[in-house]
């Protein structure tokens, strides 16, 4: 018995029922939310990801408050149902397809919340994200990217606080192969370790959102990059693309990056925009690059955990502590100021950081 929930609604893609996607082991299928307050404080986020091949779901919360991390981890057996939302004591509601979602967590180990997103623009489409290493495809999915406002509540032992006003954010929606699951053993003949550069700049200004990222070479060559512009309240024709360039520092004796700025060619958009670190999240938070709670692997029918990280503890060389999304104050060339992100992860060598091992850290 094969079919579901999704077999109901006009959404195929292919002559099989909806629990199939393809033939690919490592499809997959996520939401990705974070949010944070006017002056770049009291950060949350929240990922949901479907594996229907692993037949497997996972969700993560976390919330900062004093330095600390909490973070709530849960994972299920599927059931080949891709449409039930919710792991464990997190869910999501689609209250307005690509514009209003309501994230709830009931309590669990002392934390809880219920927070409502809803978007500030149509969101933009960014290109198909393809990257083989060697024969064998790492990459291929497709994302869409939305900033937007947030209210609601967080509990941590205790003690709710209600969303400030004005907290904002970003959400996407991705789906299609990544690296997911159990790690596949077998080496590919030829080809060294992987290695992986990222950044993505989501920016919130008063009179809209800027949008850009880059996935590069060793060399520093881009292989999918772009900028976007979309004003307050804009629709899908209303979005600007162009090109950009990230310059960010290096924190030093680490990959987690410093202040930056970002020197933009969009119609619409600010010409150039100042980065200035406010806080960092570790986004092993959510699953990525955790070595407990990676993505897609199996827990069990079902398995909830909580974990606090002490920010100020880290090893920042340790692999699960590269991947990191710092909250910025941002200030335009026109002196308009706004909050984002710099998000960022780098594995192996990468020359125009001056990166030459697998794992250093910059100067």
């Amino acid at each position: 018995m094969v079919l579901s929930k999704g077999d109901e609604y006009p959404l195929h893609q292919t002559a099989e029922p909806v629990a199939y996607s393809g033939t690919d082991r490592n499809f997959y299928d996520r939401y990705f939310f974070n949010g944070y307050a006017p002056d770049g404080s009291g950060f949350f986020a929240l990922a949901f990801g479907v594996y229907p091949h692993l037949d497997v779901a996972d969700a993560h919360f976390c919330v900062i408050r004093d330095g600390v991390q909490h973070c709530v981890h849960a994972s299920c057996e599927l059931g080949m149902e891709r449409l039930s939302l919710k792991v464990g004591p997190i869910s999501i509601e689609v209250i307005e397809p690509l514009q209003k979602l309501r994230l709830t967590i009931e309590e669990t180990d002392g934390i809880a919340g219920e927070i409502v997103f809803e978007g500030r623009a149509f969101p933009i489409e960014e290109p198909r994200f393809t990257h083989r290493i060697g024969p064998r495809a790492f990459m291929d999915y497709t994302r869409m990217t939305q900033n937007g406002r947030y209210t609601g509540w967080v509990e941590v032992d205790g003690i709710r606080e209600n969303l400030a006003e004005g907290t904002l954010g970003t959400r996407d929606r991705s789906w299609g192969v990544r690296p997911v699951g159990a790690r596949d053993q077998q080496p590919m003949p030829g080809v060294p370790a992987p290695t992986f550069f990222w950044q993505w700049t989501p920016v919130n200004l008063p009179g809209g959102s800027l949008f850009f990222h880059l996935n590069a070479d060793p060399d520093g060559t881009p292989w999918n990059t772009r900028a976007a512009w979309v004003p307050e309240g804009g629709e899908a024709s209303d979005i600007a693309e162009g090109n950009a360039v990230l310059s960010a520092e290096l924190q030093s004796g680490s990959r987690w990056p410093g202040s930056a700025s970002l020197q933009c060619d969009v119609p619409g958009a600010p010409s150039s925009l100042r980065f200035e670190p406010v806080m960092r999240f570790q986004m092993r938070g959510l699953g990525y690059t955790s070595p407990d709670w990676g993505h897609g692997q199996y827990q069990g029918a079902l398995k909830v955990e909580r974990e606090d990280v002490r920010l100020a503890e880290l090893n920042p060389l340790q692999p699960e502590n590269l991947h990191v999304q710092m909250i910025c104050r941002v200030e335009t060339d026109a002196g308009e100021t706004g909050t984002g992100i710099v998000e960022q992860l780098i594995l192996g060598p990468y020359a125009p950081m001056k990166l030459n091992e697998y794992f250093d850290g910059g100067a």
